[in-house]
């Protein structure tokens, strides 16, 4: 067990002491008449002017009908997609405006992303996954900021272990931690419980719930699945490329009978 100033630390100890919360009175994120083109006859209109602001340290849901354009709204917000036309401001910076480069580096230091597929590198191990974005930021990793990294995310004695010897959850929770090593304004996750059992999911579902609460993270992820949904704060609804509904305190009936009006 580690200890602080001598004292031991618990489990949600190591939680908290990975990232203190940060006091921000800025929106994490902040997207103003955000639309996105894509070529062809005719274009394919996927967002339609999204106006959205999301707090710092929530825990926000995106869900809709597919091609509502949730995808298309998360990589947007994330800097994976430029917008073509309108503001995307993460932490009161327009990324909407920056050149590639610039974007690059910006979303490498203050953007975390969380994937559905995992995306860990397979000849890298646990540590080497998660110390990653700092070494392609030319960053030393602390290593004892890893290890309570890696504590709160339940991989501690795993930090040899390849992504080939991992379970569905552990390699997300390796992506997880991947994507907090660099203490991002904001975690965005695309379906992060998709590939995983319903138990699995859960367990990745409040490390994620948790994240936002104990370590203020913001945290927005895309989901189908309206009992994911349900643990967040707040719920957008996309319809045809647009902010349709806005749901706070959500259920999984309340969640339900909204998605079902929006498929009919």
């Amino acid at each position: 067990m580690h200890e602080s100033n001598g004292v031991p630390m618990t489990q949600q100890d190591r939680i908290t002491a990975v990232r203190p919360p940060e006091a921000r009175t800025e929106p994490a994120v902040r997207l103003v008449d955000v639309r996105k083109h894509y070529p062809g006859t005719p274009p394919v209109e996927a967002l339609r002017g999204v106006s959205l602001e999301l707090p710092s340290g929530s825990l926000t849901a995106v869900m809709g009908p597919s091609g509502s354009g949730k995808s298309t709204l998360l990589n947007v917000a994330a800097g994976l997609d430029v917008a073509s036309s309108g503001q995307v401001l993460v932490s009161g910076t327009d990324i909407a405006g920056l050149a590639p480069d610039p974007l690059t580096r910006f979303r490498r230091d203050h953007v975390g992303f969380v994937f559905q597929a995992y995306n860990l590198i397979g000849h890298l191990d646990v540590r080497g996954n998660v110390e990653l974005p700092l070494v392609l930021g030319g960053r030393r990793a602390d290593a004892g900021r890893v290890e309570e990294l890696l504590a709160a995310v339940g991989l501690t004695g795993m930090e040899r272990r390849l992504p080939s010897a991992l379970s569905g959850g552990q390699a997300q929770r390796v992506a997880i931690a991947r994507a907090l090593v660099t203490r991002p304004a904001v975690l965005f996750a695309d379906e992060p419980t998709g590939a995983l059992d319903s138990r699995t999911g859960a367990e990745v579902l409040a490390l994620l719930r948790d994240t936002a609460r104990r370590l203020g993270q913001t945290v927005v992820l895309v989901t189908h699945d309206a009992r994911v949904a349900a643990q967040a704060q707040r719920v957008v609804f996309l319809a045809d490329g647009l902010v349709v509904d806005d749901m706070s305190a959500p259920t999984v009936e309340r969640i339900a009978a909204r998605m079902l009006g929006l498929q009919r």
